[in-house]
Parts: C-alpha cells; sequence; structure tokens
C-alpha cells in the first residue's frame, strides 16, 4: 500500500493512494500513526475499505503533508552509514578516515518536518551552508524492544524518502549534530509510505539526489555500513521503540559540503530526492518569512 497524509479544504486525512486517486482511510483512524498502532488489523481492514470504495479524491484536488506530519518523537537517524560518505566527509573536514564500529546516532526535532513539496527556510542569519541529503526512511511498526534480528525486520512498517538537510556551519560550530540537523523545515519526507510488504528487497532501492537537474548522489542502499535489522537491533536495545517512529538510515556519498570546492545551497535552488519504487520529494530554497 502507499499510504498518504493530506490537507483537503482545510481538513487533514490519512489515505490509500491507487494510481492518481486517494482512498479516504479517516473513519479507521485519526492520523498515521494512529493507522499504525493498529497493526495487522488496520492493514487489513484498510485494503477492506480501498477494495470496498466508490467514492475517491483526486490527488491533484488535495496538498500532500509528511506522511507522519505530527510525529510524537524525534526522527532518529544514523550518521556516517556509507562508506564512501564517511570518507568523503572526513577528508572534507581534512582529518584522518575513522572505521565506523558501531552506528553513529543522533536526532532531528519534531519541529523539522517538512512536506515532501514544500519550501525548505533559508534565513542567512542562522547559516549559510544549507546542506541536502537524500535517505531512505524507515518506518516503526509495533512497539520493539532489544530486537533480535527477526524481531528488527518485524517491526518495519514502511518505508519512505527523506532529505536531511543539514546546517553545516553549526554541525561544525557546535561540534556536534542535533543543532545543525534541527532546523525548521529541515526534513522533508514523503510522498507517502510504502508498506513493507511491497519492498521486496530495501537495499536495492536506487536513491538519488539531484540539484537545479544536476544529479550529486546516486547509490543504492546495498552500500549502508550497518543494514536496517542493525540500526533497529542497535536503537532497541534498552530503549522501547514505538509505532510511528522515523529512522533515517544514512546518506549515500554527493553531498555538497564535500564537493571541491564546497557547494551549499541557496534561495531558488530545487532539491529533488527520490527513491526507487518508493517515489520523490522536490523542495525550493526560500527566504525565511
Amino acid at each position: 500500500m502507499k499510504l498518504v497524509t493530506f490537507e483537503q479544504a482545510g481538513r487533514i486525512g490519512i489515505g490509500l493512494l491507487r494510481d492518481d486517486q486517494i482512498i479516504d482511510l479517516t473513519a479507521l483512524a485519526p492520523d498515521m500513526v494512529g493507522l499504525i498502532e493498529l497493526g495487522e488489523q488496520g492493514a487489513a481492514r484498510a485494503r477492506a475499505m480501498a477494495g470496498a470504495a466508490v467514492t475517491f479524491i483526486p490527488l491533484t484536488d488535495v496538498k500532500l503533508l509528511a506522511p507522519i506530519h505530527e510525529p510524537r518523537r524525534n526522527v532518529m537517524c544514523v550518521g556516517k552509514n556509507y562508506a564512501e560518505h564517511t570518507r568523503e566527509s572526513y577528508e572534507a573536514r581534512g582529518e584522518n578516515v575513522e572505521a565506523i564500529d558501531y552506528p553513529v546516532i543522533f536526532t532531528k526535532t519534531t519541529t523539522c518536518i517538512n512536506g515532501p513539496y514544500d519550501d525548505i527556510p533559508y534565513d542567512a542569519t542562522v547559516s549559510e551552508k544549507i546542506d541536502y541529503e537524500a535517505e531512505l526512511a524507515v518506518i516503526i511498526g509495533r512497539r520493539v524492544k532489544n530486537a533480535t534480528r527477526e524481531e528488527a525486520q518485524a517491526a518495519v512498517f514502511g518505508y519512505t524518502v527523506l532529505n536531511d538537510v543539514t546546517a553545516r556551519d553549526l554541525q561544525t560550530l557546535h561540534k556536534q549534530f542535533f543543532k545543525g540537523k534541527s532546523l525548521d523545515g529541515s526534513c522533508p519526507i514523503g510522498p507517502w509510505i510504502v508498506t513493507a510488504d511491497e519492498i521486496a528487497d530495501p537495499y536495492a532501492l536506487r536513491i538519488t539526489c539531484r540539484v537545479n537537474g544536476e544529479l550529486r548522489q546516486d547509490s543504492t542502499a546495498e552500500t549502508m555500513t550497518f543494514d536496517i535489522p542493525t540500526i533497529i537491533g542497535h536503537l532497541s536495545r534498552g530503549m522501547t521503540l514505538l509505532p510511528g517512529d522515523i529512522i533515517a538510515t544514512g546518506t549515500p556519498s554527493g553531498v555538497g559540503f564535500a564537493m571541491k570546492p564546497p557547494v551549499f545551497l541557496r534561495p531558488g535552488d530545487v532539491v529533488e530526492c527520490a527513491i526507487e519504487g518508493i517515489g520523490a520529494i522536490r523542495n525550493r530554497i526560500a527566504l525565511a518569512a
């Protein structure tokens, strides 16, 4: 299933996307997290509603929001999870490349969530070194703690596209990830969640990022250092993961700050992050109001 959160005439709802039509599922759950919390029973009911539907909402009549537009917790992220990106990051900072033995974990605030086609705010008084990072995001579907590999994989509800927008100067200034990753609007996500049963091999999916049409990132998740069960396993050690949690699994090489010379995003730039078999998000950099 492709599951969306949409806004129409001031109303926010959830739905199942079929071709260019939305089947409204809002009667089933108030929001996407509520639907995910219903588990397999909720998925079965959603499919039944879709099968019996006689009315549809044209996709062109709605605004798509982030599939989980008001997450209950911070977005959990994995840094340096692609070897080539790790290498380019160390080299761009003039540092020796170090081996990564365990997943590097950080979070992005809930207020950084942004829609799949909404503008990314740019405020030069806050940061002038805004960068892109196309990522495969995992949506957790069930409560899990101290997960085995099998339990970790079974906990995956679905997948979506995420742009881990980063203020590189703040990242350097504060000597950690959190602040530079958490500016408002710095996490476009979507355009929908594709449920795990429809993705046979998430590691085979091509991940790309284009800026103003120029291809900057091009890889597949099979080059991850830590795969999805490993990430979920580490995160869930002593810490309960909940339905609706969002996990960004890292970005491939090709980011702007590692280019020679570095190239950062500017107002008017358009960033498109796409993952084969899932979809694409497209966001313009715009001066903050």
